[in-house]
């Protein structure tokens, strides 16, 4: 075991993966020498040589585009965008190419060998083109796999089990946690299972749903509904495409409650497809409606971040008002 911060996860992770497979390419906007915006890939092109670790123009939508064609052709790439903001100029390469590929030429060709990395999420006083959560828009395209980890344990897990997923995998770091984020990590290889919720808290008065650095905030809002005598089940999805509808539901018709928090706005937001697939399966065991808690349907702003957030406080409000429902 090593102690690790979440950026080192990463960056053990990749070494892991290009050391094991000569397939495996990592490419991005300054991810070469200088080892990203974040030194994600620190000491890569060291170790790999140029051609397996390497700098690309700053353009989207050639990174994804060449990263589909060097997938579609047998190599493993492990793309980076730069700040998930930016991703949208290549939206059109992964949900219309990335995503369809397989389906559209009926399994003679695939570009399951790609991973698309991108920090992603607030809390870092970014402002509006550095702090967006754009999760739902590529939870909404079958084809593709969308993954958020909480921790360094999971991100290298996780990011292991991407790289040698034979789906496409767009893999979301909560760039808060990148250096905030610290624990025990084992030095050798694993791999987490995608698809697979965690319950990092047994409960039994009230569900609390989310992922990525919101697991932090949500937990804090349970220590304290804890103080009062309330007890919280919460879960880390972990995997947003697919998601572990089962886990969740199972939580709901023991608490008979549910809370889903997100960074991202609440029009749209994933909390709304979890809510109305749990209501569907759990109608009859709740208690009191479903509720969301998350950023405010506005453009992320800088001054008012910490209002616009979703915070420990505003959850545990929440929570209050479902048991008393």
């Amino acid at each position: 075991m090593a102690t690790m911060n979440m950026l080192q996860a990463i960056n053990n992770a990749l070494d892991i993966a290009m050391a094991e497979d000569e397939k495996v390419i990592c490419f991005g906007e300054d991810v070469g020498i200088f080892g990203g915006v974040f030194r994600a890939t620190s000491h890569l092109q060291e170790k790999y040589g140029k051609a397996r670790c390497f700098n690309t123009p700053l353009v989207e939508q050639g990174i994804i585009g060449f990263a589909n064609g060097l997938a579609a052709q047998g190599s493993v790439p492990v793309a980076e965008i730069q700040f998930a903001d930016y991703i949208f100029p290549a939206f059109d390469q992964i949900v219309n190419e990335t995503a369809k590929f397989r389906y559209r030429s009926g399994d003679l060709f695939n570009v399951g060998g790609l991973t698309i990395r991108t920090p992603y999420g607030g809390g870092i006083s970014g402002g509006l083109y550095h702090s967006q959560s754009p999760e739902a828009y590529f939870i909404h395209t079958p084809g593709l796999k969308v993954v958020v980890p909480r921790n360094p344990y999971q991100a290298k897990g996780l990011l292991l089990a991407a790289i040698r997923d034979p789906d496409p995998v767009l893999f979301l770091e909560p760039k808060r946690l990148y250096r905030a984020a610290v624990g025990e990590v084992p030095d050798e290889d694993y791999q987490l299972p995608i698809g697979e919720a965690e319950v990092i808290k047994e409960g039994t008065d009230i569900t609390l749903v989310g992922w990525g650095a919101q697991m932090e905030v949500i937990s804090k809002a349970a220590e304290l509904a804890e103080e009062q005598g309330i007890a919280c089940e919460v879960i880390d999805l972990r995997s947003l495409l697919p998601w572990d509808v089962d886990t969740v539901a199972e939580s709901v018709f023991k608490t008979g409650r549910m809370i889903v928090s997100h960074e991202a706005p609440l029009t749209g937001g994933f909390a709304g497809e979890i809510a109305a697939t749990i209501q569907e399966r759990c109608f009859l065991y709740l208690e009191s409606p479903i509720t969301r808690v998350t950023g405010l349907d506005t453009p992320f702003p800088l001054v008012l971040e910490k209002e616009y957030l979703p915070d420990h406080l505003k959850i545990f409000e929440a929570i209050r008002e479902s048991v008393n429902f």
